[in-house]
């Protein structure tokens, strides 16, 4: 798989998701998500889909980028996030999770492994002009 088509990949999931956490929260969170819910928990739910919209965005944006350090941290992201958010599902599962994240479990590690795989091919050794520190 090419590095710009995984990053397209990522970033429309990432749209979806935090999409579905802003727009449709009670539909996103079904089963773990009372129908009754508060609003407090409702604004919850919204409030982390933003920083997957950003996400969706930057892997858009780098999509077709050429090497950089920043490329290589934004895989590095994508990889330590997806990689994360797959074990907590995994962890929520064998802990009496809704039947459902079985299925996130698989598509947020494959993610994840396929960021490792296609990222180290595509792993910029160059030093560019660009720093990342702040």
């Amino acid at each position: 798989m090419k590095l710009q088509t995984l990053f397209t990949i990522a970033s429309v999931y990432m749209m979806l998701v935090g999409l579905g956490f802003i727009l449709f929260p009670h539909a996103f969170g079904k089963g773990a998500v009372p129908e009754d819910a508060s609003p407090a928990l409702i604004a919850y739910l919204r409030l982390w889909g933003s920083p997957l919209l950003g996400i969706a965005v930057m892997d858009w944006m780098v999509r077709k980028a050429g090497p950089s350090s920043t490329r290589n941290a934004i895989i590095v992201g994508n990889t330590i996030g997806f990689a994360v958010i797959g074990l907590l599902d995994a962890w929520g599962t064998f802990s009496g999770g809704r039947p459902v994240t079985k299925i996130f479990v698989v598509v947020h590690l494959l993610l994840a492994v396929v960021f490792i795989l296609v990222g180290r091919k595509n792993w910029s050794t160059q030093k560019d002009q660009q720093d990342l520190s702040i």
